[in-house]
C-alpha cells in the first residue's frame, strides 16, 4: 500500500487551530502544540461562562434591587415577599432597570410591598 504524508489535510487542521489561537500571548498562537491546548481550555471556559454569566447578571439585578428597597427601608428579602403578597408579577431585570432608572416607579412598587408586608 502507498505511504500518505497527508499535508494538506494536516496543514488544514494546524491552521484552523492557529487561527482560533489568534491574539494569545507568546507560543500559544505561535505553536501548534501549545495553541492546541490553550484552544480546547478556551473553549471549556467559553461553554462554562455562558452558563456563568447568566448567574453573575441575576446577581446583579439582586443586588440593585436590594439597595433601592434598603434606601425605603425594606430588606430585599421583604420586598419582593410584599410584591408577591400584591401579586405584582415584575420580573428581577425589569426591577433592576426601574431601580436604576426610574427610582419614582420603583417607590411606588416599594410602598405596596411595605404596605402588603405591615399588613
Amino acid at each position: 500500500m502507498a505511504r500518505v504524508k497527508g499535508g494538506f489535510v494536516r496543514a488544514r487542521r494546524r491552521k484552523r487551530i492557529l487561527k482560533l489561537a489568534k491574539g494569545y500571548f507568546g507560543s500559544k498562537h505561535r505553536l501548534f502544540k501549545t495553541a492546541k491546548e490553550q484552544v480546547m481550555k478556551s473553549l471549556m471556559y467559553a461553554y462554562r461562562d455562558r452558563r456563568q454569566f447568566k448567574r453573575d447578571i441575576r446577581k446583579l439585578w439582586i443586588v440593585r434591587i436590594n439597595a433601592a428597597a434598603r434606601q425605603q427601608g425594606l430588606s430585599y428579602s421583604k420586598f419582593m415577599f410584599g410584591l408577591k403578597q400584591a401579586g405584582v408579577e415584575v420580573n428581577r431585570k425589569m426591577l433592576a432597570d426601574l431601580a436604576v432608572n426610574d427610582i419614582n416607579a420603583f417607590n411606588s412598587l416599594a410602598a405596596v410591598a411595605k404596605e402588603k408586608v405591615n399588613a
